[in-house]
């Protein structure tokens, strides 16, 4: 066996369309582009959501409100959600690692706690937001506030 006369296997190699290459060809000439226009010419590509000159989707629909850059999003939890998850382990702290292995919210949230809900125990809580009936419920019950 020598390197000039390997081969590939039979089959795995398929022949590829070769375009542009004369008449006998049989895809010479227009080279499958068709006849003018701008896809017939070299270098064309048209531009994201281009439509032949008609008014383009996005531009068509009508656009409403503002999108603030800046705003932050937090995940809402409830009081009563708080002490669901305080009965189940038993604990009288919860804090965002704590609603991460629950499942209650994932390790890229902000969290926010809202005051829906009845709380009955005394839970210390840690969270990146507070509404101020959360706030109050909390510490009517005893229990502290710890903004993280």
């Amino acid at each position: 066996m020598k390197l000039h006369t390997l081969k590939p296997a039979e089959g795995s190699v398929k022949g590829r369309k070769r375009i542009g290459r004369g008449q006998g060809s049989g895809r010479g000439g227009t080279s499958t582009r068709g006849h003018k226009g701008a896809k017939s010419r070299s270098g064309y590509s048209a531009k994201l959501g281009f439509e032949g000159g008609q008014m383009p989707l996005q531009r068509r629909i009508p656009k409403f409100g503002f999108k603030n850059r800046n705003r932050v999003e937090y995940k809402p939890v409830n009081l009563a959600a708080l002490q669901e998850l305080a009965d189940k382990l038993g604990t009288d702290t919860i804090d965002f690692e704590t609603l991460v292995k629950n499942g209650i919210v994932s390790k890229k949230d902000l969290v926010k706690v809202l005051g829906t809900g009845e709380l009955t125990s005394k839970i210390s809580v840690s969270a990146h937001g507070f509404s101020a009936s959360a706030v109050a419920a909390i510490e009517k019950n005893g229990g502290t506030v710890n903004k993280i």
